[in-house]
């Protein structure tokens, strides 16, 4: 093919366009709602940072485009002393020295670039200068990776101990493996931070800020589509249906949304062929590990095992159990926790080819359309689940002792099953019916649902209520109901 054919160009201009995006993303993730510019979500993390932790160290971590940049930003914005920021670099540690050395010229922390052979020797020197100084060592485990780890690790701590006198010093890395590895007594690290922050994806409440003007209904059915990253939220029409929203980016190749979820999340694991399998066999639902054994024909050889405990440690994968049968290994699934990477491997990523072809629009109609409501009401029972934690956090629950599925018999009518939500209490549990329905959910429907529990003759029902996302035609008692105004109260 000759250099400037149109494949070329189609490249090119991909590359390009996401370059631009990418960069106007690492900016922050601010979202413009009634003309005014506002930070969404983070409100303890920013408390946190905004504190002076002048001459110790602090680490902040997540995963990839969760928003770690941006909140390091935010809380250095109105910061009284001179601060660096650095992104290190996948090269050696001189090819960082330098890379420091470069970043401290331009924030005239030195006049001119100075030769120093050890990371030590730059913050020897700093630890002299007269001004306090914020240092910000973003993407820690690239220069990790690229040199010995242990080594790595060994010269922070000195630095840490012995050269951060007038220095506040915060580690930042999107490897969340290296990262908890820092946090491991064996570490050299181990100890050194006086604040540790993990970053997650934000709630569906701080996430439904960003199309604040929409239904519950709605609300729903783009957190369940595009889950809580700040990166991935930003790039949504508000105004647009989650028809346009879809269209627009997770089925558009040259989105940020599609080349985030098709090729970035996944760029630093080593496993990542092995875990586009596994990812396209748990899909939408949740899978036991021999179900995913099975399905990809492998043999035992325990291969599958380490590959999904690496995916769960990374957290892009989670291990779960019903309330009522944590130690039962039988019953334990595997899903896949990102809501975006979910819907790819659910919809795209066995059908790239049909997307080429059709197109975004008849590929919607043909493949998502049909299938996306069943999509959206298994992750509707996440956010319910989600509801209840949010309540006991905030301190309106209390006497919870865990939240979950709940695992079922029921042998006179030959069946097995979960009911979506259940809650542990001291003296039985309180099962709540999650409903994304289009309409109210009728009385009829509300005793059939009643029935099934009543059916579980195990079951010491304390309480039972239902969520439906539209409301109820009518209600009776003695249940609890919960809509969809209900859940976003707090948003």
């Amino acid at each position: 093919m000759r250099r400037g054919g149109p494949l070329f160009l189609l490249a090119f201009q991909v590359v390009a366009w996401y370059n631009n995006v990418e960069s106007k993303f690492n900016e922050s993730y601010f979202n413009d709602i009634g003309g005014a510019v506002m930070f969404i979500g983070r409100e303890k993390e920013l408390a946190l940072l905004q504190q002076d932790y002048t001459g110790k160290a602090l680490m902040v971590y997540g995963k990839r485009r969760v928003g770690k940049t941006t909140l390091i930003q935010k809380a250095l914005e109105n910061c009284q002393h001179q601060t660096v920021y650095f992104e290190c670099l996948k090269g050696t540690l001189q090819d960082n020295i330098n890379g420091f050395v470069q970043e401290l010229v331009r924030a005239k922390v030195l006049p001119v670039p100075l030769s120093f052979n050890t990371l030590q020797d730059v913050f020897t020197y700093l630890n002299a200068l007269p001004q306090k100084l914020v240092v910000v060592i973003d993407e820690y485990p690239y220069l990790k990776a690229m040199n010995d780890s242990a080594t790595v690790d060994s010269i922070f701590q000195s630095i840490i101990d012995n050269r951060l006198s007038n220095i506040e010093l915060i580690l930042s890395g999107s490897h969340i493996g290296m990262m908890k590895d820092i946090l491991q007594e064996k570490n050299a690290l181990y100890g050194r931070f006086a604040v540790t922050i993990k970053l997650n994806e934000l709630n569906y409440l701080d996430a439904a800020k960003f199309y604040h003007d929409k239904t519950p209904y709605d609300k729903v059915a783009h957190y369940a589509v595009f889950g809580g990253s700040p990166f991935v939220n930003q790039t949504l029409n508000p105004s647009a249906t989650i028809r346009e929203n879809i269209i627009s980016t997770i089925l558009n190749p040259v989105s940020s949304v599609y080349l985030y979820a098709s090729q970035l999340l996944l760029s630093d694991y080593s496993v990542k062929i092995n875990a586009e399998r596994i990812f396209s066999v748990i899909g939408n639902g949740k899978k036991r590990y021999t179900e995913i054994e099975d399905k990809l024909d492998v043999k035992k050889t325990g291969n599958l095992s380490k590959q999904i405990k690496s995916l769960t440690e990374l957290e892009i994968v989670s291990r779960n159990s019903p309330i009522n049968k944590i130690s039962d290994n039988k019953k334990a699934t595997f899903e896949i926790n990102d809501n975006l990477l979910r819907f790819y491997f659910t919809f795209v990523y066995k059908n790239a080819s049909a997307l080429q072809v059709l197109g975004a629009e008849a590929f919607y109609d043909e493949y998502v359309g049909p299938a996306l409501t069943d999509f959206i009401s298994r992750r509707f029972e996440g956010i319910c689940r989600d509801y209840f934690s949010l309540q006991i956090r905030s301190g309106k629950l209390k006497g919870i002792r865990n939240i979950g599925s709940y695992y079922y018999d029921d042998p006179v009518h030959r069946k097995n099953g979960e009911f979506d939500v259940a809650l542990e209490l001291a003296d039985g549990y309180a099962i709540y019916e999650a409903k994304y329905y289009a309409q109210p959910m009728t009385l009829d429907e509300i005793h059939r649902e009643a029935q099934q529990v009543a059916d579980i003759k195990e079951l010491a029902v304390n309480r039972l209520g239902f969520i439906a996302i539209n409301g109820f035609v009518e209600q009776e008692k003695p249940y609890i109901y919960l809509d969809g105004n209900d859940l976003f109260a707090d948003a």
